[in-house]
């Protein structure tokens, strides 16, 4: 029960082991991870790689500036979702209800924010996201306190907030968004000198968080990189915010100039940053896992398995009306049109896909952004190359059976107890 005992290794199989001396011994363990199945992220970056350079191919478009910050604002609303799912599916459960959570959440911050209701965005999104929290935790309790599984419960949730939903739009079928604050938060960008601050503040946080990470695991005895490959990780950390920042300060305006790193790229960083806090260093983070790995043994360690799996549902619907009210500003409008069960389909599709499992147990908040870009950039190149919605979905499909199909193998693989 090594995951009981390190918030830091959550999720790491290799947590209890004694911590590598060099670069080379621990570059030798990473290698036999990864041979024994356990390959993190390294599946959907090689996929990312081979779709972009297909599309790329393809379409000279889709590697553009103006074509890549678009992939990005697109991919928003799935990766929310999928961070979300990645709740349920450290579990081993599923929740199906998330698609229509999250348009009732946009329809209540919608018919909220009208002049003549005439609240504030802050209420209105407030009010939003509370509702989605009751939601969760109404799902939640059917689910662990009266044993009923997770797939129906949801699954009558899907079809009961859809219902819901369309009461509360009502004969006219749509609302639209006219409050600025709201619609900029997908629209909208931060200035090219606010984008390189806050790129700085990011990239300083996350250098101070993985240095005292790592410096901790290693001063405890744990596995944990030698200090020159954290140092490299920071490295590649600020890389990858300096070409982030680049891309999105390049024009990418047609009559008018646009440039800036949009506001909803903040936003998923933001609950990237927090879910990613909560199961990597705090108790209940090591708990999920705890109890997706090994439900008796958790039991039988004290954690009290129904409070943390209601809390895990509440956090998937709270984390699904985030990504509702994304939804609801890129269109700037919410009505019937919603479809609910693909944008569910979806979200499991991406955590799936980012390195989740179906079976419990392993998995990051990482995987849903990840998973989320690539289905993203899928739906994006092949509506660069003209292609059909049917044709989109079917190749969606056929990704996620190849990933689930890596997932099974690498867990047959995988030695017993990791």
């Amino acid at each position: 029960m090594a995951q009981l005992d390190d918030p830091a290794g959550a999720g790491d199989a290799t947590a209890a082991s004694p911590a590598p001396v060099t670069t080379g011994a621990y570059l030798r363990m990473s290698a036999a991870r990864i041979r024994g199945g356990d390959t993190g992220v390294l599946p959907v970056i090689a996929g990312l790689l081979l779709v972009s350079t297909l599309f790329q191919s393809l379409n000279s478009n889709f590697l553009t500036a103006g074509n890549l910050v678009n992939l990005l604002v697109q991919a928003a609303v799935f990766s929310i979702l999928a961070m979300g799912q990645v709740f349920a599916l450290l579990l081993g459960e599923i929740d199906l209800s998330i698609g229509f959570v999250a348009g009732l959440a946009a329809v209540i911050m919608a018919e909220r924010v009208q002049p003549t209701v005439g609240w504030t965005w802050w209420s209105a999104i407030g009010a939003a996201l509370g509702v989605c929290i009751l939601v969760g935790a109404f799902q939640g309790t059917l689910i662990t306190r009266l044993g009923l599984p997770s797939f129906v419960v949801t699954l009558g949730g899907l079809l009961f907030w859809q219902g819901v939903m369309l009461v509360i739009l009502g004969s006219g079928g749509s609302i639209l968004i006219q409050d600025v604050t709201i619609n900029n938060i997908s629209s909208g960008n931060l200035s090219p000198v606010a984008g390189w601050v806050v790129m700085l503040i990011v990239v300083g946080l996350f250098a101070i968080s993985t240095w005292r990470g790592d410096a901790h695991r290693r001063d405890t005895g744990l596995t944990a990189p030698p200090a020159t490959l954290t140092i490299i990780k920071i490295l590649v950390a600020l890389l990858g915010g300096v070409a982030l920042v680049l891309l999105c300060n390049t024009n990418r305006g047609i009559l008018l100039p646009v440039s800036g790193v949009p506001w909803v790229i903040l936003l998923v960083f933001g609950v990237l940053a927090a879910w990613t806090f909560l199961l990597g260093r705090t108790r209940f983070g090591r708990y999920i896992y705890a109890i997706g790995g090994n439900s008796e043994a958790a039991r039988r360690a004290g954690i009290r398995l129904a409070g943390v799996r209601t809390a895990a549902f509440v956090l998937t619907s709270f984390t699904a009306g985030i990504a509702g009210v994304v939804y609801a500003s890129r269109l700037r409008s919410i009505s019937t049109a919603i479809d609910g069960g693909t944008l569910v389909l979806y979200a499991v599709a991406a955590a799936v896909i980012g390195g989740t499992s179906l079976f419990g147990g392993r998995g990051k908040a990482l995987h849903g952004v990840l998973g989320g870009i690539v289905i993203a950039a899928i739906d994006n190149g092949m509506g660069l190359l003209g292609f059909s919605a049917a044709s989109k979905y079917m190749v969606t499909a056929a990704v996620l059976v190849i990933a689930v199909t890596i997932d099974a193998v690498a867990r047959r693989n995988r030695p017993v107890g990791t």
